[in-house]
């Protein structure tokens, strides 16, 4: 309880900037690779050298994303998604910046959103450029599969599914629809990618001009968000953790909550008067 006051002591003084991960969508379905859930340890999830290199490894992506897709989808907000929705449009949260590809703060009412790895529901020409819609590419990859079919079980955190190699191998990629012949990729950083620079600049402008920066779900394993949590605590701007277990950025922290966030961020939306979007 002690933790959970200073941290609505926290919020309530607004100004703040959230950083979410992937421990916050594991309550809409979508498991984390760290956490609980996670499932860092029996899944490898797809590079940026492995799918432009790799015409095998690309089939085998495309393969899994286009089963997996349907379930991410599919997928709703939860209520820490509606408490932080709640927490912006209060006037609390001014901006999150989110390290999930699932798109559901968006879906919750978020009014600023900052999608540091991109959007899975974006789909990218790596040759001319082109942005489409991930629903028209599975449209596309549908009709070129029309007997592709599978059970499955459970997706992993970037939107796949695992399958067996004979299936992989009967699946047909389709190429840019625009141009011809451009090698498509989902609009997100693969592992081994660089995040955009003027996105990352735009992610330490609004922490650096935060009166609290707000962890949620996210072990700040890998530097791509673990950076954010630095630079506040280098400017003396206070850091506040709700994740379930421990983090690589608990060094840095004001106030340190380990709980599942579907319990405490309802419970801080109430605490300091923010309610729920309407129409969400």
């Amino acid at each position: 309880m002690e933790s959970f006051d200073a941290l609505t002591s926290l919020v309530a003084g607004g100004g703040v900037v959230v950083l979410s991960g992937a421990g916050l969508s594991t309550e809409s379905g979508i498991p984390d690779y760290r956490g609980p859930s996670g499932v860092a340890q029996r899944h490898t999830p797809m590079t940026f050298q492995a799918f432009t290199r790799d015409p095998l490894a690309r089939r085998r992506y495309w393969a899994r994303s286009h089963l997996g897709w349907r379930l991410i989808a599919g997928a709703a907000p939860n209520a820490g998604h509606r408490a932080v929705a709640g927490l912006q449009h209060a006037g609390l949260v001014d901006t999150v910046i989110t390290q999930n590809v699932d798109g559901l703060h968006g879906a919750a009412g978020s009014p600023s959103v900052i999608e540091l790895h991109g959007r899975l529901d974006e789909v990218t020409c790596l040759d001319c450029g082109n942005l489409t819609s991930r629903e028209e590419l599975h449209r596309r990859l549908r009709e070129a599969n029309p007997e592709f079919v599978a059970r499955v079980a459970a997706v992993n955190p970037d939107g796949d599914v695992d399958l067996p190699d004979e299936q992989v191998a009967a699946f047909r990629p389709v190429d840019c629809g625009i141009c011809g012949t451009g090698m498509l990729k989902p609009d997100v950083v693969f592992f081994g990618e660089t995040v955009p620079a003027q996105r990352v600049a735009r992610c330490f402008a609004a922490v650096e001009q935060a009166r609290s920066l707000l962890v949620l779900g996210s072990s700040l394993t890998v530097m791509s968000g673990r950076r954010f949590v630095i630079r506040a605590a280098k400017r003396g701007i206070p850091v506040a953790i709700v994740n379930q277990g421990p983090t690589r950025g608990d060094g840095h922290v004001t106030v340190c909550v380990d709980a599942p966030l579907g319990a405490v961020l309802p419970q801080l939306a109430a605490r300091v008067g923010a309610g729920t979007p309407l129409g969400v």
